[in-house]
């Protein structure tokens, strides 16, 4: 699934997404388990209502920011799907204990919006590669697909840890086998290439969360016991370094295209 990758006269040329590299995929489930203790810990440790708000308010100021730049920068665009991640953990939560809609059934509606948005996109872009997210409206299409894979990804973690009685550690297995699906799709059974990122993408979500929550979680719930707040802080360092290592390769990548 790290096929065609952005070369850098793309990155040049406005794309706003990164390269589907290894060090997307390591990114990626690190901000989707930080997503998840994160919304845990703020839901917590403050009025649930204004958690709420503010991670509301702070996820529209990214997504405007990520909207106002005109290229992909690495900082700006991780700390979006970071503020998705937090976002979309709510979204799914809020759905559940707020207005008590089971596992189950959020699973299956945020299955069905993600099918909406990608059956629209694709009707109006013709493609649903994100090696084409040149404009600003294929890069609306993107993000509302990135939030509803949160969302559902959210669900259905949630639900193989509870309503089916998995716990977290068992259901980060699950979903560490399932996500090896689409990667050996692809590799060695032609699986197409939009398909096997998307399906992978969606399973990232539920993946790197569970295993955050069997870390953070108290035993008697089946976890770790290490604090949602610790966890959160201990991923948060290590995706902003890898961040940081990403930000110096595009750097150089830029560099050595101008340069040749």
């Amino acid at each position: 699934m790290t096929s065609a990758p952005l070369s850098p006269s793309a990155l040049l040329n406005g794309s706003k997404v990164p390269e589907i590299t290894a060090f997307f995929w390591i990114v990626k489930v690190l901000t989707t388990g930080m997503g998840e203790t994160t919304s845990d810990f703020l839901v917590l440790h403050m009025n649930p209502v204004i958690a709420v708000g503010l991670c509301t308010i702070a996820f529209a100021a990214v997504l405007v920011l990520q909207f106002a730049v005109r290229t992909y920068i690495p900082w700006v665009y991780w700390l979006t799907v970071a503020m998705v991640s937090v976002f979309g953990t709510m979204a799914a939560d809020v759905a559940h204990i707020v207005i008590g809609i089971p596992y189950v059934v959020s699973t299956l509606v945020f299955a069905v919006a993600l099918a909406c948005v990608l059956v629209i996109w694709f009707r109006v872009e013709k493609t649903l590669s994100i090696h084409s997210i040149t404009t600003r409206r294929r890069e609306i299409f993107y993000w509302a697909t990135v939030l509803v894979t949160f969302a559902l990804g959210t669900a259905a973690g949630d639900m193989t840890a509870t309503t089916l009685h998995l716990g977290y550690l068992s259901s980060g297995v699950l979903f560490a086998v399932v996500i090896a699906i689409p990667a050996i799709g692809f590799r060695w059974l032609r699986l197409n290439a939009v398909f096997a990122f998307w399906f992978a993408y969606i399973v990232t979500r539920p993946l790197g969360a569970s295993f955050a929550d069997w870390m953070g979680v108290s035993h008697a719930r089946g976890g770790l016991d290490w604090g949602t707040g610790p966890v959160s802080a201990v991923l948060a360092v290590l995706i902003v370094l890898l961040v940081a290592v990403l930000s110096l390769r595009q750097r150089n990548s830029i560099a050595a295209l101008q340069n040749s």
